[in-house]
């Protein structure tokens, strides 16, 4: 029994391996046949530790999702809470332009009244929904903006901008340009 349960982990490692470099090179449409045959394992392996697609790409972003949600909670402790909000936004788009993927997973998470618990979408409110509320009571951010508005244009622009040349420098021009819609008065400072 314990040689089954070594043998189980190191096929999720290897399968979880394998889909990252995969999910990187094709993004979210990465071939579950594909990462089976390079892998070594049969698809229903994959399908049996990773049910869904959604589930293998959340394995994928897990590690730096943590990361982006690490980075909100210091930043949460700052006296800016304008900053703090854009600094950590600013890094979730820049995440979401250069790991491929990413973006497409955070879609197939519409908003509920219910979160979806240990999903990416779910851990990123949790961990920004502090930053967005401190800048709105400071009054850096227009009353009614929701974790979810700013999800969504943080997903939006990494989409928007996946196929261009130059998708980095395309994003940052629109976050910016997106920012002064956050801002509770025309001509705030960039950030």
């Amino acid at each position: 029994m314990t040689a089954q349960r070594s043998d189980a982990r190191r096929n999720y490692q290897r399968i979880l391996t394998v889909a990252e470099a995969e999910v990187a090179a094709h993004g979210a449409d990465a071939s579950l046949e594909q990462i089976a045959r390079t892998a070594g394992v049969g698809s229903a392996t994959v399908r049996r530790h990773f049910p869904t697609r959604q589930a293998l790409l959340e394995a994928v972003f897990r590690e730096r999702i943590e990361n982006l949600c690490e980075r909100a909670r210091r930043l949460s402790e700052t006296d800016d809470s304008r900053a703090a909000l854009l600094d950590w936004l600013h890094g979730l788009v820049e995440y979401a332009v250069s790991a491929r993927g990413l973006a497409d997973a955070l879609t197939f998470e519409p908003p509920t009244d219910q979160p979806a618990s240990h999903s990416c979408g779910s851990a990123l409110e949790e961990a920004g929904t502090p930053l967005l509320e401190n800048a709105i009571r400071d009054g850096a951010v227009r009353p009614g903006v929701t974790f979810h508005d700013l999800l969504t244009l943080s997903v939006g622009i990494a989409l928007a901008t996946e196929h261009h040349s130059e998708p980095a420098a395309r994003a940052e021009r629109l976050f910016h340009l997106a920012v002064e819609g956050i801002s509770p008065v025309q001509g705030a400072t960039e950030t």
